[in-house]
């Protein structure tokens, strides 16, 4: 490490020479590679955003100026110039450093970023709070081209052509979200990257008048229709932003003549540049889809370790069969083909596969479309991404009643990724949207059924939510809408999905207490309607609930309301995520830390009985 180890602040960045700087571009690659390699992180995008980052802190001070990142998994190389690459070890890690802007990990920090789409909205907010106070800082927002094909970034750049507030927008283009980019944005930006003359131009043109500003006034008009030859009107200047590029994103004095001359206009700005994702990492360039977020792997050779079947990877091969099926099947991805194992559905059946960007919203839309008119979409999204559906759910899917599947990855807690990644509101909002079913599979073999169920016999809007990696200890197989797992007369224990594994834990240890637990899986959540649970509480009198989701709305709530408006007489406690603010972590330590894992189960199941845990 030649030069990193002295950064502490944007000011350390500022006092470097030449030499220092392309020192610490190479400082800043080599350790993002051996750190990632130990903790897992997003990769790819970080080695693509050196040089920008860098142009970034020497043009500003993001300890005032605001920097707002869109999805922050890109903010690597920023949190190391603000004095955090000691930090680095602990990436992801509970109680570490987190792997997406934190305010509150450092005032370098402007805002928190997990999703995309809404740095430039956020950004013109912050310029107008600067307008309003009158306080004087800077605004940038830094926009990944994935970003683009979420409509929320056009009400943005809408807004900030119009607001005239001075503020800078940064596109950074690496033709890539996570996979290649889809859509007419896509060809509008490659129309524009091969116009590179005028930001040429402008520099030249800038360093011959410099010092005569009587000149360059008078030449103004000039330069202005010698920009239109070279850059015809796009859809940027015709929102009213002042367009700027393309920018090699590797050339650190181009980006920061670039920027600086960006944020004098004292105008609304788009500088759009270029970058390379996975720059300076040979294996990280030549497959930058499947290093842009990983687990450890050799920082040498780029080898990931083998890893055993995931839902992902289950959900996929079932889907894959049922198309052999039914020719109306559809699947549709918003930008995560791979992550949520629609990678070999879209190589055997490319005209039955949608990938639609970073547009949740449209997707399902659009799914409600296809379903109107015959077809069966089956729509595979994380669970804290499907969020950004939830009006065309309610609207469009189920107002209607539309047969529209959404397979729900990543629900429950997903580790690394932290607050704004894990999946633990979809139980809450799919359950407010009229006619949804809820399917919530404990194993690989139930998610198999769940799903044929779901898209072969189901006429309904359903929803399959299940967990993030492998089966958790329970590989049986009951679909039934609740069952008994588990006989018993102290205490009536429910839980479904992942959570079963940990609530048949605390059953063998209660049942060493002396204490007989009945265990009830729930495999669907939607309605009220749950006998068997009703018919062991007249007996225990006991309810027990553990949720790997955020309080309201939860199972647990509706089960204790239901029973009371029986009269059936009960005491209950419901173990949940409360506010749902969960910070990123193993998630077995977070599990253990909020009170959820079977530990939790029989620490509350003895309270229940009035008896002490230790007994």
């Amino acid at each position: 490490m030649n030069v990193l180890y002295k950064i502490r602040s944007s000011a350390d960045v500022k006092a470097l020479s030449d030499e220092e700087l392309d020192l610490l571009a190479s400082d800043i690659r080599e350790y993002l590679i051996s750190s990632v390699s130990q903790t897992g992180g997003h990769l790819a995008s970080n080695l693509g955003i050196v040089e920008l980052t860098i142009a970034l802190h020497r043009v500003y001070d993001t300890s005032r100026d605001r920097v707002v990142f869109d999805v922050g998994h890109q903010c690597y190389v920023h949190k190391m110039l603000t004095g955090r690459w000691k930090e680095f070890p602990t990436l992801r890690q509970y109680g570490g450093l987190s792997g997406f802007p934190k305010p509150y990990e450092s005032n370098d920090d402007a805002f928190i970023a997990g999703h995309a789409s809404n740095s430039v909205s956020v950004a013109v907010g912050m310029a107008k709070a600067r307008s309003a106070l009158r306080e004087d800082y800077q605004v940038v927002a830094l926009l990944g081209d994935g970003a683009l094909t979420g409509g929320l970034a056009y009400e943005g750049l809408s807004a900030a052509g119009s607001s005239r507030e001075p503020m800078v927008i940064i596109l950074n283009d690496n033709t890539m979200s996570i996979a290649p980019n889809v859509g007419g944005i896509a060809s509008l930006l490659q129309n524009l990257r091969i116009r590179p003359g005028y930001i040429h131009f402008k520099k030249a043109y800038r360093e011959f008048l410099k010092g005569l500003p009587s000149v360059y006034y008078y030449t103004h008009e000039l330069k202005e229709k010698l920009k239109d030859r070279l850059l015809p009107s796009n859809t940027f200047s015709a929102m009213g932003l002042n367009y700027i590029g393309p920018v090699d994103g590797h050339n650190r004095k181009e980006l920061e003549f670039v920027l600086r001359l960006a944020r004098e206009m004292n105008e609304p700005v788009l500088v759009h540049v270029l970058t390379k994702k996975g720059k300076g990492c040979s294996f990280a360039e030549t497959n930058p889809e499947l290093f842009h977020g990983l687990g450890p792997f050799d920082p040498v050779t780029g080898r990931i370790p083998e890893s055993s079947d995931s839902y992902s990877d289950v959900f996929g091969r079932e889907l894959c069969s049922l198309a052999d099926q039914d020719g109306r099947i559809m699947a549709i991805s918003a930008a995560m083909s791979l992550g949520t194992g629609l990678s070999a559905f879209s190589e055997r059946f490319p005209d039955r596969f949608c990938d639609v960007g970073i547009a949740e919203g449209h997707a399902c839309s659009m799914a409600a479309g296809m379903a109107k008119q015959g077809l069966i979409p089956v729509f595979a999204v994380y669970s804290s991404f499907l969020q950004r559906g939830f009006d065309m759910m309610i609207h469009d899917i189920g107002l209607q009643g539309l047969h529209v599947v959404l397979c729900v990855d990543r629900a429950g807690i997903v580790g690394g990724d932290g607050e704004t990644h894990h999946g633990i509101f979809d139980v809450s909002y799919l359950r407010t949207v009229p006619g949804m079913k809820i399917f919530a599979p404990a194993s690989f073999r139930e998610l198999s059924q769940m799903l044929d169920k779901a898209v072969m016999h189901v006429q309904e809007p359903v929803a399959v939510r299940y967990p993030r990696g492998g089966e958790c200890g329970w590989a049986g197989v009951c679909t039934a809408r609740e069952a008994v797992i588990r006989e018993g007369e102290d205490v009536t224990v429910v839980a479904y999905g992942a959570m079963l594994s940990e609530a048949l834990r605390a059953a063998d240890v209660l049942m060493e207490k002396g204490i007989s637990a009945e265990i009830i899986k729930l495999s669907e959540l939607d309605g009220n309607d749950y006998p068997l649970v009703m018919e062991s509480l007249q007996k225990t009198h006991r309810l027990l609930s553990a949720e790997e989701v955020c309080a309201a709305g939860c199972l647990g709530f509706v089960l204790a309301e239901s029973a009371a408006e029986k009269g059936i007489s009960f005491r209950a406690v419901s173990l949940n995520l409360g506010e749902g603010v969960i910070p990123h972590g193993d998630r077995h330590q977070l599990m253990r830390d909020f009170g959820i894992d079977g530990d939790a189960m029989v620490q509350a199941a003895c309270q229940l009985v009035n008896r002490s845990i230790n007994e």
